[in-house]
C-alpha cells in the first residue's frame, strides 16, 4: 500500500490532508493532519488495533482500516477531521491469517485484505461497514504481503513470496474475483513487497526483494505488457514499498540499504534517478508514499523517528521537521489521504 494507494486521476482532490503510520508497538497506529508538515498526532482509538502491518483510507476521508497480526486481523473505524470513530463491528467471516496488505478499491465499495494463510486474499463489499465476504477465487501461491485495485476499479492485483511473484484478476463489485490475466512475460526476480498502478492505471510496478528491487509493466485491459527496462541506478536494496506520485510523473521505492529511498522521473519507464535527500531516512525503508497533491514524500523506517517526510516538487526538498509525537516503533506502512 503501500504500502499508498492512489486515486484516480479523474477523482475530485479532497482537502484537509491526513497522513497514518502503523508501526510494531502499541498503539500501532499514528495519524496526524497534514499542512505542509506533521500537525498534532491525533488521538487515539478507542480500540486500538494489534500490531499493525498496513494501512489504507478510502478515497472520500470517511473509513480508514489497518491490517494486523492478530485476530481479527483487519480493524476498520470511521474516520473525520476529529479522528477515529467507534471500530466497526468485525466482517461475518474473518480473514484466516495474520493480516499483510489491505486495500480500499476506488470507489469504496470494497475492501481486499492479503494474509498469511490459504485462500491468502479475502475481499468484502463496503458501506460504511463490512459487506457478505466474496466468494475466494484467487490462485496464490503462498503469503501474499501487498495488494492493491486499478483506478478503474477493474483489476486487483497482488505481491507474493512465490513465484511468479505478481498476479493479476479482473474485479467486479457484483462478482467480486474474475478472470486471472496472463502472468508477465518476464517475472520479477523475488518476493513482491509492495504494489501499486500508476493514477492513469496504464502502467504498474512492484518493489521486490532481489534482483533490480523494482519491477514495472505496461497494463491494459488484457493485463500485463513487456516488462519495462530497470532503473538505471537501482534501489541499493530489497525494495519493500513502492508509490507513484499523482501525477504519474515520478516513482519511488523504500529499501533496505542506504539511502533507504530511491526515486526516479517516470514517463512509460524510469528516468534517471534523483538525487538522494539532503538529510536520509534513518534505516531500512518499509513503505513510501506521496501526499495527494503530490507536493510531500514520507518514507517510514525500522529506526527513530521511524518517519520522515520531504517536500516533494522533481526531487526531494529539505527534511520536515519529525513530529511532535512520534510513532512508536519501527513503521511498517505509511498512507496519505
Amino acid at each position: 500500500m503501500s504500502l499508498l494507494h492512489l486515486i484516480a486521476t479523474d477523482a475530485p482532490r479532497v482537502v484537509p490532508e491526513y497522513v497514518a503510520i502503523v508501526s510494531g508497538a502499541t498503539p500501532y497506529i499514528t495519524v496526524y493532519p497534514w499542512n505542509n508538515g506533521f500537525g498534532t498526532k491525533y488521538s487515539n482509538p478507542g480500540t486500538p488495533p494489534d500490531s499493525g502491518m498496513s494501512v489504507t483510507f478510502n478515497a472520500t476521508q470517511t473509513a480508514i482500516a489497518v491490517a494486523t497480526d492478530s485476530s481479527p486481523f483487519i480493524y476498520t473505524y470511521p474516520w473525520s477531521g476529529s479522528g477515529f470513530g467507534t471500530k466497526y463491528s468485525n466482517p461475518g467471516t474473518l480473514p484466516t491469517g495474520f493480516g499483510r496488505g489491505i486495500a480500499f478499491n476506488p470507489a469504496g465499495t470494497a475492501i481486499a485484505i492479503v494474509h498469511s494463510d490459504a485462500p491468502w486474499i479475502t475481499a468484502y463489499p463496503w458501506s460504511a461497514g463490512f459487506g457478505t465476504k466474496y466468494a475466494d477465487g484467487f490462485d496464490i501461491g503462498q503469503t501474499p504481503r501487498a495488494v492493491t485495485f486499478n483506478p478503474a476499479g477493474t483489476a486487483i492485483a497482488v505481491g507474493e513470496n512465490l513465484t511468479p511473484f505478481i498476479r493479476a484478476r479482473a474485479w467486479s463489485d457484483s462478482t467480486g474475483f474474475g478472470t486471472a490475466f496472463s502472468n508477465p512475460a518476464t517475472l520479477p526476480s523475488g518476493s513482491g513487497r509492495g504494489i501499486t498502478f500508476n493514477p492513469a492505471g496504464t502502467a504498474i510496478a512492484m518493489a521486490h526483494h532481489s534482483g533490480g528491487r523494482v519491477s514495472a509493466y505496461p497494463w491494459s485491459g488484457s493485463g500485463f505488457g513487456t516488462k519495462y527496462s530497470d532503473p538505471g541506478t537501482l534501489p541499493t536494496g530489497e525494495g519493500n514499498g513502492v508509490a507513484f506520485n499523482p501525477a504519474g510523473t515520478a516513482i519511488a521505492i523504500a529499501h533496505s540499504s542506504s539511502p533507504f529511498i530511491s526515486a526516479y522521473p517516470w514517463s512509460a519507464g524510469f528516468g534517471t534517478k534523483y538525487a538522494d535527500p539532503g538529510t536520509l531516512p534513518t534505516g531500512v525503508g518499509n513503505g513510501v508514499a506521496f501526499n495527494p497533491l503530490g507536493t510531500a514524500i514520507a518514507v517510514v523506517t525500522e529506526t527513530s523517528p521511524f518517519v520522515s517526510a520531504y517536500p516533494w516538487s522533481a526531487g526531494f526538498g529539505t527534511k520536515y521537521a519529525d513530529p511532535g509525537t512520534l510513532p512508536t516503533g519501527t513503521g511498517r506502512a505509511v498512507a496519505f489521504i
